[in-house]
């Protein structure tokens, strides 16, 4: 009997779409040279690729991953000027993730980038080095971890803090080379993020973010109205946090990559849960109130 159930789950396994693997991203990346001449840098047409097979291929995580449970990176890189080999960038970066039960899927990073410098030749060589600081690939890996502790965060009460922890060892090499890991007089930097994402007061904004995915978006389709409670108790929670706290970088990136789909929530929802989703977002995000003043009509 033991025999027949594991040939059981075996064949369960090997049908489509129930495959696993360690690929964790599926990844777009273009490389945008129109700022530049590029008679002499042909050879940037090989930078697209190789990022993406570098994402695609260096395992991140032991866990395993069915293609439909894969992370959507979708990367455009700007090249602002070069310097012999040297280009300076800008990153626009985006991260995504299926909706559970639906087809659709949801935002949920977006971030960019505006001070990204490295060196890039002809035949150059993208290595996975986890110890060893390097300006392109120290970066790659970087926000590997940034996105990948922001979608266990998803699933599971803060379930990115190991990717988090990895973000923030590698914000330490790089704050020694200077150019975009820090910012005088700002904290919108890569380590500013990655430190107040692992600073305490955050907490309550990590477990919305729990809350809002996997008991909000994830639960919408079987149960609306008890998916947008879970989900007004997270905007109470996101609130909580923001009154711990003095840095908004966080907020301003979900708030950013989110504010349609929180309004688009609650435009069909009864008057009384629609006009308490907008009197919190109104106060969470008081940046965005035109787009919120809809949930009134």
């Amino acid at each position: 009997m033991r025999f027949f159930i594991v040939i059981l789950l075996l064949f369960i396994l090997m049908l489509p779409g129930r495959v696993l693997s360690t690929q964790v991203f599926d990844v777009s990346v273009d490389i945008n040279t129109a700022q530049i001449s590029t008679t002499d840098y042909e050879y940037l047409n090989q930078l697209g690729p190789m990022i993406k097979e570098y994402l695609e291929t260096n395992t991140w995580t032991d866990d395993r991953f069915q293609e439909i449970e894969r992370i959507r990176i979708n990367m455009q890189i700007v090249i602002n000027s070069v310097d012999e080999r040297q280009f300076t960038t800008t990153m626009l970066l985006s991260s995504e993730r299926p909706i559970h039960n639906t087809l659709q899927i949801t935002p949920v990073l977006i971030i960019t980038d505006n001070n990204w410098v490295f060196e890039f030749g002809p035949n150059h060589n993208l290595l996975f080095d986890a110890y060893q600081y390097d300006p392109l690939a120290t970066v790659l890996d970087f926000y590997a971890n940034l996105i990948l502790g922001y979608d266990y965060d998803t699933f599971s009460e803060l379930g990115g803090e190991e990717f988090f922890r990895n973000a923030r060892r590698l914000a330490d090499m790089g704050e020694s080379s200077g150019a975009g890991w820090t910012t005088a007089g700002s904290r919108r930097s890569r380590s500013d993020l990655i430190t107040q994402l692992l600073n305490p007061d955050y907490e309550d904004f990590r477990r919305a973010l729990y809350l809002y995915h996997r008991h909000g978006l994830d639960l919408f389709t079987q149960d609306p109205d008890r998916s947008r409670d879970n989900i007004l108790e997270a905007f109470q929670m996101i609130h909580q946090a923001q009154r711990r706290t003095t840095a908004r970088y966080p907020f301003d990136l979900l708030f950013s990559a989110k504010h349609r789909e929180f309004r688009a929530i609650f435009m069909d929802a009864d008057t009384e849960r629609r006009l308490e989703a907008y009197n919190l977002l109104i106060t969470i995000d008081d940046s965005r109130i035109s787009e919120y003043e809809r949930l009134q009509r």
